[in-house]
């Protein structure tokens, strides 16, 4: 019998979740893998591998399922941690993107004192779908005076094309849904 590479073992344990969080819309539901210690890590491992050859000082965590990966990529590169929040949750003075949703518009912020121009930033996020979070994110990492030096995210909704407004850096994806089923 064949091993199973990273990628096959994260998909198969990816739930489907259908019409979430509206009618159309089938969930990308990782959770299956933060419960599976021996999994969670071996996609630490292997966005920490993408990151490391890119020097990445910092590491980006999107609010908030980005978070969940940023503390484990901090450890293993010897990294410190930049959090991009929704607004009004961070305490000092912060530079604030707005971005476009399938639904609307929504925000980041991010410390304006969270990097600045020797720094070299990693972006990471579970997913990447139309790219208005990543890209309203580089944006973010850029006005702090920061390089940002790539991205990587657990899936992508490659079908979905948000890699396309993502400029200037490698993306790099544990695994990629070519179409929608």
């Amino acid at each position: 019998m064949a091993t199973l590479t990273l990628s096959d073992r994260l998909s198969n344990a990816i739930r489907d979740v259908p019409d979430f969080p509206k009618p159309g819309i089938v969930f990308k539901d990782i959770t299956p893998i933060l419960q599976d210690a021996a999994l969670f890590s071996a996609s630490l491992d292997a966005l920490a591998e993408a990151a490391s050859p890119l020097d990445p000082t910092h590491i980006a965590a999107i609010e908030s399922r980005g978070f969940l990966f940023a503390g484990g990529l901090c450890e293993r590169l010897g990294a410190s941690l930049i959090l991009l929040r929704k607004p009004g949750k961070l305490p000092s003075e912060t530079f604030q993107q707005s971005y476009t949703l399938e639904y609307g518009e929504d925000h980041l912020e991010v410390h304006a004192d969270a990097a600045g121009p020797a720094d070299r930033v990693f972006l990471v996020d579970d997913l990447l779908a139309t790219g208005g979070t990543a890209a309203a994110s580089a944006a973010l990492v850029r006005r702090t005076g920061a390089e940002l030096v790539g991205a990587g995210f657990l899936v992508e909704l490659s079908f979905l094309s948000g890699r396309e407004r993502l400029h200037g850096f490698p993306v790099h994806s544990l695994i990629d849904y070519p179409s929608e089923s």
